[in-house]
This record gives C-alpha cells, sequence and structure tokens, in this order.
C-alpha cells in the first residue's frame, strides 16, 4: 500500500505562521506605501482607499503602528512618524558613505591587489556596504551580507571605537568559533580591542575563514567609528603590516570626504 507522507502538525504550524506574519507585514507596507509626500497627513477613508484594504484592516494596523512610533496623529488622521525618519536617514547616511568612499576603495583596490569591504556595525555584527573583490579570491562576503563582528577585522575595528556597553551586549551573545584562531573569550577580545585602540588597524589572521587574512580601518575623527575599510587577500599573499598604512590613508580620506577638514583618523578614543 503507497502511504503517503503528511506533514507534521509542527510543520503545519511552522507554515501558517510564516504565511500570517508575510501578510500582515504586506499589509503593513500598503498602509506605508499610502503615504507618497504629497499629502502631509491622511485620513483614515483615504488610508484605507490607498491601500485598499477595508477601514477596519487600515484602523487596527494605524494603531498598531502608531504605538511603534512608524505612525503619528495628526488633523484627526494620521501622518509618518519620526521612526520611519529615523530609518531613513539612516539609509541615507550610509548610502552616503557608500557613494563617498568608492572612488578610494578603487584606488584602495588598485594599490594594494587585494579585495577591499567597507562596512558598518549592527549590534553584533557588521553589514557590508560595499565589495570590490578581486580575481582568484573566493571571499564569503556581499554587499548586504553580514558576519560576525568578533572575528572580522572590520568588526574588531569597529568594536575598538565603539562604546563600552555595545562591546558587552556583542561578549553577552557569544563569540562563536569559526576557525582555530577564532578568538572566543570576552578577555581575549577585550585585549584585542585595547591593542587596536593604541595601534589604530585591526587584523584578522584566518579568524573569520580560514586561509583568509584581512587588515582594517576605522573610519572615525575623535570619537566612534562610523565605518570601516578593509582589504583581504590569501594569507600568503598580503603582508597585512605593509599595507596597513594604505588602509589607515584610505579610512581617512574618506573621512575627509564626508565632513571636510574636521579631525581625520585618530588612535585614542
Amino acid at each position: 500500500m503507497l502511504v503517503v507522507a503528511q506533514p507534521t502538525p509542527d510543520a503545519h504550524e511552522g507554515d501558517e505562521r510564516e504565511g500570517k506574519a508575510t501578510s500582515v507585514l504586506a499589509r503593513a507596507a500598503m498602509i506605508l506605501d499610502a503615504f507618497d509626500g504629497t499629502t502631509p497627513s491622511l485620513s483614515l477613508s483615504v488610508l484605507s482607499s490607498r491601500a485598499g484594504l477595508p477601514k477596519s484592516t487600515v484602523h487596527r494596523f494605524a494603531e498598531q503602528l502608531l504605538e511603534l512610533g512608524w505612525l503619528e496623529r495628526a488633523n484627526g488622521g494620521y501622518r509618518v512618524g519620526m521612526r520611519l525618519f529615523e530609518v531613513g536617514g539612516l539609509a541615507e547616511r550610509r548610502n552616503r558613505m557608500r557613494d563617498k568612499a568608492l572612488p578610494i576603495l578603487q584606488q584602495l583596490s588598485a594599490a594594494t591587489h587585494c579585495a577591499v569591504h567597507l562596512a558598518v556595525l549592527d549590534r553584533s555584527e557588521v553589514v557590508y556596504l560595499d565589495k570590490l573583490p578581486i580575481r582568484g579570491l573566493d571571499v564569503p562576503t556581499r554587499e548586504g551580507g553580514r558576519m560576525p563582528a568578533h572575528c572580522t577585522s572590520l568588526g574588531k575595528a569597529l568594536l575598538a571605537f565603539a562604546d563600552d556597553k555595545e562591546v558587552e551586549r556583542v561578549i553577552a551573545r557569544g563569540l562563536p568559533r569559526r576557525t582555530p584562531t577564532t578568538i572566543t573569550t570576552a578577555d581575549g577580545l577585550r585585549a584585542e580591542l585595547a591593542a587596536i585602540r593604541k595601534a589604530g588597524v585591526s587584523y584578522d589572521r584566518e579568524e573569520g575563514c580560514e586561509g583568509i587574512s584581512c587588515v582594517a580601518a576605522p573610519i572615525r575623527g575623535s570619537g566612534r567609528a562610523i565605518g570601516a575599510v578593509s582589504v583581504a587577500n590569501f594569507t600568503g599573499q598580503i603582508d597585512l603590516r605593509a599595507v596597513s598604512g594604505s588602509v589607515q590613508r584610505a579610512a581617512g580620506g574618506i573621512w575627509h570626504e564626508l565632513f571636510g577638514s574636521r579631525a581625520a583618523c585618530g588612535t585614542a578614543r
């Protein structure tokens, strides 16, 4: 007798939850998309018409978006909330950094013959804003991709000039081992970050990916790092100390392009 395997109840429930989540996000996006900038605020009726959703649905979602700060009350209706402006501003700043950095990243790639990355810190991970690859080197990174901060030169450069509480949050989330040389202890990471603050550069000696070594420098003035730039290559084909000066100058150049004559990258917090 042919027995057809049936999904377990857990699988059914997981699919149902995922479908509901997608539906919820889609409807919330439809409501937010109704704000096109032509009118500062929208009534419930107009919002319902533009979103193509029933008034009851729009009202329920709008009230939840109010609580989250994505919407605000205005003139008997709704307007875009400050939280959306904050997120939009963050995206704008990152895009501006990427645009200003690109010519400098290209020069760095040509000078070092290495893969070049630009990244920012997001909680315990680095987010790659740009990547300039080189032929023959398969680095497991991509634009928009993420890597744990504690095992990358970029992440360590950013953490070294981050708030102490941010470092402790990274440690609290755990420091998983990716290679035999990954730093996995709190004391080890704190000591590494202290050395980076003195040197102004950070090294990744096969800590995130076996066979690949990197050097990074923070993009900063006299305070926190707003981003970091790195070069990477096969361990046997890169002299980390020899290229560190080029990486630091690139980071300083990006800061200058963003902020003009304000203090360039330094080693003191």
